[in-house]
């Protein structure tokens, strides 16, 4: 939910512009791509900032994985899983990776941008639900990790962190 993520971060004038982008164009915007489009020099710096923070979800859900099974307190680890689910976060398909790009240029018809278009709706939940079974392992509650997710999996890192 990109405007809820700009609204917390009092960027949310900024909503039409991150509208026309993907998940990708958003993650890989510079300080320059945002000058051309007038973004203030206060909102530029926020902005990479932030998107800086979202680059990093993937480790820092890896350590909060870490903390919570070493028996570390759970208040933290629950206030950083609260904050990070009111950040954009792509639904991971094993296929993202290799035909997202192809599939975008020759689907037309299906938008792919931030702003959440109801025509993805039910092929996101398809592919989140796919993935989050994928995920489940039982027997691994009290192991260092289970196997290891793919890189770029932040649904199932997400989830996996909730399940210990």
């Amino acid at each position: 939910d990109v405007p809820a993520w700009l609204k917390s971060l009092r960027l949310h004038k900024y909503a039409a512009l991150f509208s026309q982008m993907t998940y990708e164009e958003m993650m890989a915007l510079t300080e320059c791509q945002l000058e051309a489009q007038n973004v203030t020099k206060g909102a530029r710096h926020k902005i990479v900032i932030s998107i800086q923070k979202l680059k990093e979800r993937q480790n820092l859900l890896k350590s909060l994985e870490r903390d919570i099974l070493e028996g570390g307190n759970l208040r933290v680890p629950l206030q950083e899983l609260h904050q990070m689910i009111l950040t954009p976060i792509k639904a991971y398909s094993s296929q993202n990776s290799s035909t997202e790009e192809h599939s975008r240029d020759a689907d037309s018809h299906h938008p792919s941008s931030l702003m959440g278009s109801d025509s993805q709706g039910s092929d996101c939940k398809d592919s989140a639900g796919a993935g989050m079974q994928q995920h489940h392992l039982p027997g691994c509650e009290g192991e260092s990790g289970g196997a290891p997710l793919p890189e770029g999996d932040l649904p199932g890192q997400f989830t996996r962190v909730m399940g210990k």
